[in-house]
Order: structure tokens, then sequence, then C-alpha cells
């Protein structure tokens, strides 16, 4: 429980220290530039293949952070550094834009391992010491724009699967104050796989 403590408050912290705005990105000018992502997202940012995430409504500020997380390589995808290496600060705020104000495709869950997912997100895993996802990603599963905590509600289970596998091998690491990696080390496969599930069936009420 005290680990579960520290972690809030570190979420807490992290998050009133971060800036409150982003400057305006311009949707259509992002628009025009998301032609070349379009192949792995889809035209809408609501990708088929489950292993490229669907940006549809993603927050603007995280879209914006893992675009320059990848232009500088602390988030690193031989694939995506190709994409960004010619996109400026402007073109990466464009196209944070145009995806922001696209509609999400909802997801599905698998009922089997729904229900444990559902405790998970909702109350952690308090004997292995992991919080709550809600957390940062709040009840349904919107995120905190203001602290770069994405949209989580409706992803592919297996990106989502994916990404907390890699937090927990460190193969991903820019999360900051190293909060997904603290706590996705805590999770078996089955806990993570359960809790992917769950938030790929989430929607906003």
């Amino acid at each position: 429980m005290n680990y579960m403590r520290s972690s809030l408050f570190a979420v807490l912290s992290i998050a009133l220290a971060l800036p409150m705005g982003l400057q305006a990105g311009d949707p259509a000018r992002g628009q025009q530039l998301s032609q070349a992502c379009a192949a792995c997202h889809g035209s809408d940012g609501n990708s088929v293949n489950p292993e490229w995430p669907k940006i549809a409504g993603q927050h603007a500020e995280y879209t914006y952070k893992q675009l320059m997380d990848y232009k500088s390589g602390r988030r690193e995808n031989a694939l995506m550094a190709g994409q960004v290496a010619n996109l400026d600060e402007q073109d990466m705020r464009d196209l944070a834009a145009f995806y922001a104000r696209q509609q999400l495709s909802p997801g599905t869950a698998d009922e089997d391992v729904a229900e444990r997912g559902e405790r998970i997100f909702r109350g952690g895993i308090p004997a292995s010491g992991v919080a709550a996802c809600t957390a940062c990603h709040g009840p349904t599963g919107q995120g905190n724009p203001a602290a770069k905590f994405p949209v989580v509600a409706g992803q592919h289970a297996q990106y989502n699967s994916d990404q907390l596998r890699y937090f927990r091998s460190e193969q991903r690491a820019n999360d900051n104050g190293r909060m997904m990696r603290n706590l996705a080390a805590r999770m078996s496969d089955a806990d993570i796989r359960a809790v992917a599930e769950y938030m790929a069936g989430l929607r906003a009420e």
C-alpha cells in the first residue's frame, strides 16, 4: 500500500508540473500531412491492424509528445523514426490537432478476461503494489490531456498489451517518472492481457 500511495503522489506531482497548454495546431494542414500516416493508421486515425494504435480522438498533447519522442529517439521504433524524420514541431502540432478531432471507433473486449481486467483497471492489484489505472486514465479511460496521459478506451487490446510489455521490459522508456515501467514490472502476462481487453471495450459515457 505504501508503494501505491507513493505512485499516486508521483502521478499528481508530475501532472501539476507539466505545462497546461499546447500551442494550437492547424487540423486542416494536419489532414494534408496525414496522407503519409494513412497506410498504417487509416485515413481517420482508426487503424485496422491491432498492432498499430488507433490515434483518432487522442489528446493532441499526447500525440505531439509521442511524435517528438520518436524524433528525439526517446521512444524507439524504426518505422516511426523514419516517418517523423522530416517533420518539424509545427507539422507535429498540426497532425496532432487533426487526429484529436477524429472520432474513435469503438472496440470490443474479450468477456472471458474483461471482468478481471475491470478489477485491475478500477482497483489495481494491491498485493503487487499496482495502482488503479483510473488514477491517470480516468474511470472511462479518457486520460488527462494536461498531464499528457492518453485515452486508452477503445484502443486495440493487442496494442495496449504490447505497450505494457514494452514498459515492463524497458524496451519502451518514455514515460514520465517511470510510472508505467514501475507498474508494468509488477504485472503478469495474464494481468496485462486482462486489463488491455477491458480497456478495449471501454467507451466514454
